[in-house]
C-alpha cells in the first residue's frame, strides 16, 4: 500500500451536528419545514443536492438556490471555526501514516472551500499531499469519482490506497474505486451489519496499527 485517503465530515472532524444546525437555521429562514424524517434522507448528500432536495419539497422565492446553498456553507464554516473538534485519534493516525511514508489525501462530499477551514482548525494541513471535493465531480459519494480523483492527484493506483470512512455512502464510494477500506462508524451504529463490507472496522482512528496495515495489505 502506498497512500491513505480520509473522508472529512464525521471521520476527521465532528461536524455532522454543525451541518444539521446550519441547514435547519438557513432552510427554515426561507420557509422550509425541516423535519427529522426528511432530514435523515439528506445526511450524506452534497450541499447542492441537499438544497435542491429541500427546494423540491418546499419551493421558496426571493433567494436563488445558489445563494441559500452558500449561506449554509458560510454558516457551517463559522460553526467549525467556533467549535470544531477533531474525532478521537486524528493526530495519531496521521502521524502513523506519515512515519510509514504514505502519501496522504482527502476525499469529501463537502464543498472545497470548507477543506482548508477544517484542516486549519484541526492544525493538520501539513499532513496532506492532496485534497478533493465532490463539488467538482458530476456525482458525489457513493459514486467513486472523488476517490479516483484524489488517487490520480497522489499518482497512486486506487488499489494501492486505503480509505478511512464513517458512512455507508463513503464506504461504497471507496469500494467502487477498488480501494481497501477502514470503517470508523459512529458509536451508536458500530454493530450495524452495513459496515461489514469494510476490510477493517475500528471504534476510533487511534486504534489503527501495524497489524491492521499488514492485514489490509494482504487482503485480496
Amino acid at each position: 500500500m502506498q497512500a491513505v485517503i480520509f473522508d472529512m465530515d464525521g471521520t476527521l472532524i465532528d461536524s455532522e451536528p454543525m451541518w444539521k444546525e446550519a441547514e435547519e437555521e438557513v432552510f427554515a429562514s426561507v420557509g422550509v419545514n425541516v423535519s427529522k424524517e426528511l432530514s435523515a434522507r439528506t445526511a450524506f448528500m452534497t450541499t447542492r443536492a441537499v438544497t435542491e432536495f429541500w427546494y423540491s419539497h418546499y419551493p421558496w422565492s426571493g433567494k436563488s438556490l445558489e445563494k441559500v446553498e452558500n449561506e449554509v456553507i458560510d454558516r457551517v464554516a463559522s460553526l467549525i471555526c467556533e467549535k470544531g473538534d477533531p474525532m478521537e485519534g486524528v493526530d495519531e493516525v496521521l502521524s502513523f501514516f506519515q512515519k510509514q511514508k504514505f502519501k496522504i489525501g482527502l476525499s469529501t462530499n463537502a464543498p472545497s472551500r470548507l477543506i482548508p477551514v477544517v484542516l486549519n482548525k484541526l492544525g493538520i494541513s501539513r499532513f496532506f499531499h492532496s485534497t478533493s471535493s465532490s463539488e467538482h465531480e458530476t456525482n458525489g459519494k457513493p459514486d467513486p469519482a472523488v476517490y479516483l480523483t484524489t488517487a490520480k492527484k497522489l499518482e497512486v493506483e486506487p488499489s494501492r490506497c486505503i480509505a478511512f470512512e464513517d458512512s455507508l455512502s463513503g464506504i461504497l464510494s471507496a469500494s467502487r474505486a477498488r480501494m481497501k477500506i477502514v470503517a470508523v462508524p459512529p458509536r451508536s451504529e458500530f454493530a450495524a451489519k452495513k459496515y461489514d463490507i469494510a476490510h477493517i472496522k475500528l471504534g476510533r482512528l487511534s486504534e489503527f496499527n501495524d497489524s491492521h496495515l499488514e492485514k489490509i495489505a494482504n487482503c485480496p
